[in-house]
């Protein structure tokens, strides 16, 4: 991981990304993955952060992070885009 992050950083670098962009992104990114672990339940969150949960919900509103968007790839895709294992019912079913 430390390669990765040493080549993450030198790219960043050669591109012209200022330092405060790169710590910005980083935190947005690293903040959305714990949610997103959580399953936006920012509390569970706070905590694995080591951070009380109203410095994480004002950190999110500085760095333009919206916990619907988290959450918008949680949830479950509706019935008519769900696969339909019919074949497996059936069997269960029968048998």
């Amino acid at each position: 991981m430390k390669r990765e992050l040493e080549s993450l950083v030198t790219q960043m670098h050669s591109s012209g990304i200022r330092y405060d962009d790169a710590v910005r992104e980083f935190k947005r990114q690293y903040l959305r993955e714990v949610l997103i672990a959580h399953r936006g339940n920012q509390c569970k969150a706070a905590e694995e952060l080591g951070m009380h949960r109203n410095t994480l919900s004002r950190t999110m509103a500085e760095l333009g992070l919206d916990l619907a968007e988290v959450r918008a790839g949680l949830k479950r895709p509706p019935r008519s885009e769900r696969p339909v294992f019919s074949a497996y019912r059936l069997g269960s079913r029968l048998g």
